[in-house]
């Protein structure tokens, strides 16, 4: 049924280039082929925020994600009455509140059937913090709402070049090697594999490891956390079944010859995953959550208040967010 409903689209920081990106996404969907969404909230702001850049983007208050797949062709379907005047690139605890009710109402509508799926603009983590946000960033927010372990939703970078896992995340590079298990990368592998499988049709995912020293430790000289950690993590794994390789060593596992012999590579760190994948496909780079009973995508890229209201930011990554979201909820709707 997924596969037929509406995706939910949260606004982000209304403050941020969610609103505008949002806009130019709706009015780009003949041409890239997108599947009907609908945004959470601020009508009045989404106006705004397209004429900013010039587009003419008619609207249409829905009062439940069904009508969105009517009204989609010829206006952009806005659900909800709260709205906030518009403010490019000044956020305030009332713009962090907006974003934390759309972000909360969308992922309720993902999570019951009303939508197909869950697409999140950027949020400032910070300013959420500030109004009394708990959870380090969207991904464990929507987890929680599923009822998922945090360990079990996996963060996964994908673009047209790349895939990637940071198997850590949001944590101190210092504190790393202490965080890394052995049950870590198996649990997150196997979540890897399955959600490639079930939402992004690979039947037999090659899943790369990569490992957390320079020269993937070079036989015990740069660090003992391969042969210690990851190796026997990889051996257990393809006792299993799964096509995994590793450790490799990260400064080449990125060539181009190299990523045409993996669907995704697991990563140790934060920046180990996310500067190739922002460095080969910014624009067009999408985080999805793997593990969770609903289909969520995100454009990879923060708020960018700095060029909000500018007409400076590119879509790409937020009509690569929608995309995927679709593509994604149509394949679980076949089984």
């Amino acid at each position: 049924m997924s596969g037929h409903l509406p995706l939910a689209v949260s606004l982000g920081d209304p403050a941020g280039v969610g609103p505008e990106l949002i806009a130019a996404a709706w009015a780009m969907r003949k041409k890239e082929g997108l599947t009907s969404f609908f945004v959470v909230e601020g009508k009045g702001l989404l106006s705004a925020a397209a004429t900013s850049r010039g587009l003419k983007v008619p609207l249409a208050h829905i009062s439940h994600p069904a009508e969105a797949l009517a009204e989609f062709d010829h206006a952009l379907p806005v659900l909800g009455s709260v709205d906030f005047d518009w403010h490019p690139g000044q956020p305030t605890h009332d713009s962090a509140q907006l974003a934390l009710a759309s972000l909360i109402w969308a992922t309720r509508l993902a999570r019951t059937g009303e939508a197909g799926g869950l697409v999140t603009a950027p949020v400032a983590k910070a300013r959420l913090a500030e109004i009394g946000f708990s959870q380090p960033g969207q991904t464990e927010f929507v987890a929680d709402a599923c009822g998922i372990a945090h360990e079990d939703a996996v963060m996964m970078l994908a673009g047209p070049s790349l895939c990637t896992v940071p198997l850590t995340i949001h944590e101190a590079l210092a504190d790393v090697p202490r965080l890394l298990t052995s049950e870590l990368i198996m649990r997150r592998a196997r979540v890897v594999a399955a959600s490639l499988a079930r939402d992004f049709g690979i039947e037999r995912p090659r899943l790369a490891v990569c490992g957390l020293n320079p020269h993937a430790g070079e036989e015990g000289r740069f660090g003992d956390e391969e042969a210690r950690i990851i190796a026997p993590a990889i051996a257990a794994l393809q006792a299993e079944g799964l096509d995994v390789t590793g450790p490799h060593s990260a400064d080449t596992l990125f060539a181009p010859r190299e990523r045409a012999g993996y669907d995704v590579a697991l990563c140790m760190y934060h920046d180990q995953a996310l500067i190739p994948i922002k460095a080969l496909d910014f624009d067009k780079g999408v985080n999805v959550t793997l593990g969770l009973p609903i289909v969520r995508t995100s454009p990879d890229h923060g708020t960018a208040f700095a060029i909000a209201g500018k007409n400076r930011a590119d879509p790409g990554a937020t009509i690569a967010a929608i995309r995927m979201a679709g593509e994604c909820a149509a394949r679980r709707a076949k089984g």
